[in-house]
């Protein structure tokens, strides 16, 4: 099962990720969402399309854009709709 964590917190859980270019991709139905803060954030990926972007907040501690989503995967992507993945300093352990 992976796991997410970040400043001793579980985010995340799920034996059901989807692995892309090597980052995990962990069912919205697993993150701990009082951990997450919707931002404004976007980038535009080739081939998956717009991704979006929450900040974590742990203890009062705040990790901007540390974790992203597709909300609209382009087809080629689709295998990672409704999934979340993280990045800065959040410890993904397969």
């Amino acid at each position: 099962m992976a796991k997410a964590t970040w400043e001793g917190a579980v985010l995340a859980e799920s034996d059901a990720c989807v692995i892309v270019e090597g980052n995990y991709y962990f069912p919205l139905t697993s993150i701990q969402r009082n951990y997450f803060h919707a931002n404004t954030q976007t980038t535009i990926c080739p081939w998956k399309g717009t991704a979006h972007y929450y900040d974590v907040e742990v203890h009062g501690k705040r990790n901007a854009n540390a974790a992203w989503y597709y909300p609209e995967p382009s087809a080629a992507a689709r295998e990672i709709k409704d999934r979340v993945a993280f990045w800065k300093g959040v410890r993904v352990e397969p």
